[in-house]
This record gives structure tokens, C-alpha cells and sequence, in this order.
């Protein structure tokens, strides 16, 4: 079994593709379909997506939520920690070895918590 895709919720479509899009530029993650609630980026075997709640009520962050993306160098760890503060994301732990891995953590502008790890 492996992770299919992942949707973060979102009070603000527009602000989140324009982070997304921008982060995701020089990556395989590429936006493929978007409608006035939902919008997709994807690569050969995953999808992620941000979308408006269905019930209509506000989006908001998981507590211990978070999304774990597997890039392929420490140096792309670097970049996108780099380049998600840049676009308006926070830090939750910078690069450097954690464990048997080496990845960096931010919040995207909404509060979602992801991480970058190789």
C-alpha cells in the first residue's frame, strides 16, 4: 500500500495555488486540474491537492497532521525549506539530519505542517 494523495483545506484557493504553484515549480508535482473549489497537482504516483471544505465551513490545520514529501537530495531539502519561507511559509525545524533522515520542516501560509526529507 502507498499513499495516493494528500488535500490540505483552504480559506483562500487563490493564496494557496499561487504557494503551491511557486514551490512546486522546479519539482515533478505539476497542476493539472483545477476548479472553483479544488485544485490538483500531480507526478507519476501522487497527488496533492488544496481545496475549499465541502460542508462550507472553514478550513482549518491538523493538530499532528502533516505532510511528508521524499525529495532527492539534501541540497532540494535546502531549496524548498529556503523557498517556502520566501513564498510565506514559516519554519518548524530547519535542515539537518533527523533520525535516519535529513529533511526540514515549515507551515504553509494556512498553518499545514510539511515536510522535506531524502
Amino acid at each position: 500500500m502507498k499513499l495516493d494523495y494528500l488535500v490540505f483545506g483552504t480559506n483562500n484557493l487563490n493564496s494557496a495555488i499561487q504557494f503551491y504553484d511557486a514551490l512546486f515549480e522546479d519539482t515533478e508535482l505539476k497542476q493539472v486540474f483545477s476548479t472553483d473549489r479544488m485544485t490538483f497537482w500531480q507526478c507519476d504516483d501522487f497527488t496533492f491537492a488544496v481545496a475549499k471544505p465541502f460542508n462550507g465551513e472553514s478550513a482549518t490545520h491538523g493538530n499532528g497532521t502533516m505532510m511528508g514529501l521524499n525529495v532527492a537530495s539534501e541540497s532540494e531539502v535546502k531549496r524548498l525549506y529556503h523557498l517556502a519561507l520566501k513564498l510565506g511559509g514559516t519554519s518548524e525545524g530547519e535542515p539537518g539530519p533527523r533520525g535516519p533522515k535529513y529533511s526540514a520542516y515549515i507551515r504553509d501560509p494556512e498553518n499545514n505542517k510539511i515536510v522535506f526529507s531524502v
